[in-house]
């Protein structure tokens, strides 16, 4: 990570920690990186993000790029476009999971892939530099929203008949608002779309992949076959089953594994995190499949999976990433795979069949994450606390994209995950 790029490119509040002249240097930096580039940006329903996709898209121009503005997209849909329609970079804007007032810049290579870390501080480094180009040479923008419709179709030929099915979506108001109904009405579902509005002011409120509670009320009030949550990008994902079981990231990479496996397909290995349940682990393994770990952030778990020739990976929050349709996490893909897996495999609770550890996770606000991740208390709290924890898992680090220390801990027993937790969370809170 460097100065400005998180584990998911550049991310702060609108106006303080990302300002007008950051989005500038990040559009004319990709100017310096490749000479008079095509640049494709879209963004989800922030307020800020016409202002983030003027900014880049302004110092883009200024250094002789071709920018052409998809408007409100998938992080994912960015992604598959930049490498069908061959442009040099994609550029999401858009804060993910973060409330309406933050914002970000998420850029892709050619190839649709997120810039690795060594990219992303080379890109950086050029912010202390200017490309101006004369009149002559000075770049172009073009508006295009309907380039959309690629990948709706594109989502769409991926799935099957859903005619029968009854589908609840939950876009959280942000960038799927619009296209994952879409895709799910030309599939034949029936569709009951909540919280799928073009509203800024009310992206990840109370809804979406972070409020899986809301999306099991509302499967079951409407008495749904399966629901998915999405967060403001739609890079992530979270279900829930008629009987109003959630399926996270974790069980939703296993089902897809054991989905992929029956289908003849040459599954030796797929990628988690440090977070993945020990229970995953152990019914991958009862499947002949390894689970590799990779550090948390989908980027990693990218990294690890082309490394590692993998097909499908990703984390417990919800981002899943499937090389053989997506180069990136990719929500309402993997809802389309799911809703084909229930409608050939039936009762998704049955096919998860998977013995949890209870597995406790609190996140702890402070104002110097690093200060407190880096603190030799916290190190000896955590020796001595896995010492006294059998059969169990403690990880504690300092989130990429919030001023937060998350702590994980994962045991047999379901009071003493609980326990250690909270030991380890009054800790942090004293250092803070």
């Amino acid at each position: 990570m460097g100065i400005y790029f998180g584990t998911d490119g550049i991310r702060g509040i609108i106006n303080n920690d990302l300002c007008f002249d950051l989005m500038y240097k990040c559009g004319n930096a990709l100017t310096i990186l490749k000479e008079k580039p095509t640049i494709l940006i879209g963004r989800d329903t922030r307020n800020s993000g016409s202002l983030v996709t003027l900014g880049v898209s302004s110092g883009a121009i200024q250094g002789g790029a071709k920018v052409i503005d998809v408007g409100i997209i998938p992080t994912s849909g960015v992604a598959y476009l930049t490498k069908k329609l061959e442009c040099d970079f994609g550029v999401v804007i858009s804060a993910s999971h973060n409330p309406p007032e933050f914002n970000g810049i998420k850029v892709f290579d050619k190839n649709g892939y997120k810039l690795l870390d060594e990219k992303e501080n080379e890109l950086e480094k050029k912010f202390i530099k200017s490309n101006l180009k004369d009149n002559s040479e000075i770049g172009s923008y073009s508006y295009c929203p309907s380039f959309a419709n690629c990948y709706i179709n594109y989502l769409v030929s991926l799935g099957c008949n859903l005619q029968g099915l009854k589908i609840v979506l939950d876009a959280s108001n942000g960038a799927s608002f619009s296209i994952a109904p879409k895709v799910f009405k030309k599939l034949g579902a029936h569709v009951f779309a909540t919280n799928c509005k073009n509203n800024g002011d009310k992206i990840n409120y109370n809804c979406g992949s972070l409020y899986p509670e809301v999306l099991k009320r509302n499967v079951l009030k409407f008495k749904a076959d399966i629901g998915f949550a999405f967060d403001g990008d739609a890079d992530r994902i979270v279900a829930v089953d008629r009987f109003g079981n959630i399926l996270d990231g974790d069980k939703i990479l296993y089902i897809l594994a054991k989905y992929y496996k029956l289908q003849n397909e040459d599954l030796k290995n797929v990628v988690g995190t440090s977070h993945t349940n020990m229970g995953i682990e152990n019914a991958l393994n009862n499947l002949d499949i390894n689970l590799i770990r990779a550090d948390v952030g989908d980027k990693y778990v990218l990294n690890e999976m082309l490394k590692q020739n993998c097909l499908i990976g990703g984390e417990q929050s919800g981002h899943i990433i499937n090389l053989k349709y997506a180069t990136t996490g990719d929500g309402i893909l993997t809802a389309v795979i799911l809703s084909k897996t229930l409608k050939e495999q039936g009762d998704l609770t049955k096919f998860f069949d998977v013995k949890m550890l209870p597995q406790v996770n609190i996140n702890v606000l402070t104002t110097d994450k690093l200060r407190v991740i880096n603190s030799e208390i916290l190190s000896n709290t955590i020796y001595a606390e896995q010492e006294n924890l059998k059969n169990g898992r403690i990880m504690v680090r300092a989130s990429g994209t919030e001023p937060k220390i998350r702590i994980m801990v994962e045991s047999e027993s379901l009071v003493q995950a609980q326990n250690t937790a909270n030991r380890i969370a009054d800790v942090v809170k004293r250092i803070s």
